[in-house]
């Protein structure tokens, strides 16, 4: 059967209901099946997809608004999916001209693999930063960080969510508020009683997702770190910004091996909103 053109391909709302085809699609493709992942994006982003007359899905992407509800400030595009029958056709493109649509004037930003960036460049995109993933099992040789760390508590989100905006530049606190019931840990950095970071820790295809990492500072960032692994028996995976060049040598020191870089691009802004010093590592490359 002729596949039609891509343009006649109708596009449509994900939902939670589309999980399992979600997760066959990133099968299809290679990639961890991620339904923990896949949940999450799908119930806190707006999903958007092509069914393929066959079954499953042609196509599949997430698009994670922060700022007011209605007038987003920042739109994070993330798990862009071809399935690899209708690969090379113009899908992808066909569905990211889609959302570009549909997002109109609000800023964009996405983590592009070596393989996808040529495209979201061909769109508009431009490379503002890049981003390391390591991932290992983190042992503890050397000195502890002498920061304070502790588990989160309930009483904790209104500071967590206050630092969160200032750092990332925009609310998003329909990703935060949600970190409790996501991610195995969550855990602050405090100074005095007054919390100078937060990190956590989501389980993802037998390691834990570090992310996000917010700190005070790089022995901050260390602290954080330190305790979520001192917290697990799983390997540790994290995106860290280049610009951390201090963390990630000292995590490498520690057994975390670099496996790949990405870029993180934007469309329509020069570059992210917030504070980058503060912000070593995304919630997850699929949202910011």
């Amino acid at each position: 059967m002729p596949t039609p053109s891509t343009a006649a391909l109708p596009i449509r709302r994900l939902t939670h209901r589309d999980l399992t085809a979600c997760a066959d699609l990133s099968e299809d493709r290679g990639w961890p099946r991620e339904e923990h992942k896949w949940g999450f994006l799908l119930t806190a982003g707006k999903g958007y997809g092509i069914d393929d007359p066959g079954g499953g899905l042609v196509s599949a992407c997430v698009v994670t608004e922060y700022g007011p509800h209605g007038r987003p400030a920042l739109g994070a595009i993330g798990m862009v999916l071809v399935a690899e029958r209708h690969a090379r056709r113009g899908i992808g493109r066909h569905l990211m001209r889609h959302v570009l649509s549909v997002m109109g004037p609000t800023p964009l930003t996405l983590h592009a693999t070596p393989h996808g960036r040529p495209l979201y460049e061909e769109l508009g995109f431009k490379a503002t930063g890049r981003a390391e993933m390591v991932v290992g099992h983190f042992t503890s040789d050397g000195p502890t960080p002498g920061v304070v760390t502790r588990a989160a508590t309930a009483e904790d989100l209104t500071a967590i969510l206050s630092l969160d905006e200032e750092v990332f530049g925009t609310d998003r606190t329909q990703m935060i508020a949600r970190l409790p019931a996501f991610a195995d840990q969550v855990r602050v950095a405090e100074d005095n009683g007054r919390i100078i970071g937060y990190a956590a820790a989501w389980p993802n295809m037998g390691t834990h997702v570090v992310g996000p990492l917010i700190a005070r500072d790089t022995e901050t960032a260390k602290a954080l770190v330190a305790s979520l692994a001192a917290h697990t028996d799983r390997p540790l995976r994290t995106d860290i910004d280049v610009r951390h060049q201090e963390l990630l040598a000292w995590v490498k020191a520690r057994g975390m091996e670099s496996v790949a870089f990405n870029a993180v691009m934007t469309y329509g802004t020069e570059e992210l909103p917030g504070d980058w010093s503060r912000r070593f590592a995304p919630l997850t490359v699929a949202a910011g």
